[in-house]
């Protein structure tokens, strides 16, 4: 941009000379003109706040080093009686994959009482 204010070069001149995009060199130089500033401003955050916090991380690590048998809505009632923070069950499953952390299957759950069919050369399957 300051080579811009000497004179004598366009916007268009000078993104091709820094090998930028025309758009943000117009974009800087408005920014420039509007508030004096020359740097980018930091990008404004879209949509909100996640709550899966750093603390909430901790906690959740902390919880199933603790205890690393517990089922989901074991870990969701734990995390918001010490946290306060409310998570669904998808919500924490999918944290709880990013972290690489795992927990019990449900335990509630019975066994299928149905036996799948083993065919002929040994490999389980239906009919072909």
């Amino acid at each position: 941009m300051q080579a811009y204010a000497g004179g004598g070069v366009s916007l268009r001149a000078l993104a091709e000379r820094f090998a930028v995009g025309f758009e943000y060199v117009r974009k800087i130089r408005k920014q420039q003109r509007r508030t004096g500033q020359m740097e980018r401003v930091p990008q404004a955050r879209h949509g909100p706040a996640s709550r899966v916090t750093v603390a909430v991380q901790q906690q959740l690590r902390a919880q199933l080093r603790e205890q690393p048998d517990l089922t989901l809505w074991e870990l969701q009632q734990r995390v918001r009686k010490t946290t306060g923070v409310e998570l669904g069950k998808s919500l924490l499953w999918l944290w709880l994959q990013r972290l690489g952390l795992r927990v019990k299957k449900n335990r509630s759950t019975r066994r299928s009482k149905t036996r799948q069919q083993v065919g002929s050369d040994g490999k389980r399957g239906g009919r072909r």
